[in-house]
């Protein structure tokens, strides 16, 4: 016979198979013990506990973080902002492990970074983050596409090059591929710095202000790309910045003073 009720919302007569009433109760009592267990618990993308970050100076201990909760779920284009001193790129250094804490817990897809060693934080990094800075943090002595091909050399991709010339191409630089960053300006060396850090398809892209160091005109042209790339990729976006017209782009704002996340 076919069963018309509904259980828990999901309508029975939308089956596609004619099943009877007890066995079609005992597959939702399933379906329901399975989506209630840890097999189908959605974390966060990011998740920060309690973060804290002291620094001691030779007077006293200054507090740079204090007690920092913050979920970003996958998908999210969050933007971080504050006054200069407020901790965002401090922040910004924790969620990436590249700092340790004084107090707090970081989580990257369920995993507490601070329970590794360096190296084992490292090669999270690599699996599963990029990053874009205010500096461009090029390496001088190789050429824009050594740069870009270089985050897949070191995970042992045998593509890297070709996947390098792609991402240049797609950012503009397809005829700029053999010169050195002193040869490139701000603006494309930033695009040299973005292409790298989207050549590994990252879950995750930490940007810390990075149009700080360019004209108004190519900063926005940088934007522009980055949040093209974000869409195009899926990635998880966490920005910093000072510059509430690029805040304003992303799907929510996290603001910070004097260490603490003003809600």
């Amino acid at each position: 016979m076919t069963v018309a009720k509904t259980v828990d919302g999901v309508s029975a007569s939308t089956l596609l198979y004619v099943i009877p009433e007890e066995a079609l109760n005992r597959i939702l009592s399933a379906i329901r013990k399975f989506f209630m267990t840890d097999n189908f618990i959605i974390r966060p993308i990011v998740q920060a506990i309690s973060l804290t970050k002291h620094v001691r100076n030779s007077d006293a201990q200054l507090t740079i973080l204090q007690d920092i909760n913050l979920d970003v779920n996958a998908g999210e284009a969050i933007s971080v902002v504050g006054a200069s001193g407020s901790g965002k790129s401090t922040l910004l250094g924790l969620l990436a492990g590249l700092d340790t804490p004084s107090s707090g817990k970081v989580y990257l897809n369920g995993e507490d970074i601070f329970l590794l060693d360096e190296d084992e934080r490292a090669a999270l990094r690599g699996r599963m983050l990029g990053f874009v800075f205010q500096s461009f943090q090029l390496l001088p002595v190789l050429t824009a596409v050594e740069n870009v091909m270089l985050p897949l050399e070191l995970s042992g991709a045998n593509n890297a090059r070709t996947v390098a010339l792609e991402l240049l191409g797609r950012v503009g630089l397809g005829a700029r591929l053999k010169h050195y960053p002193k040869q490139l300006s701000g603006g494309e060396q930033q695009r040299v710095a973005i292409a790298r850090a989207y050549v590994t398809r990252p879950q995750l892209l930490l940007v810390d202000e990075p149009t700080g160091n360019l004209d108004s005109t190519t900063g926005a042209q940088i934007i522009d790309l980055m949040f093209e790339l974000n869409r195009e990729q899926g990635t998880t976006l966490i920005l910093v910045t000072h510059d509430e017209a690029i805040s304003s782009r992303c799907t929510r704002q996290v603001q910070l003073v004097g260490g603490k996340i003003e809600s």
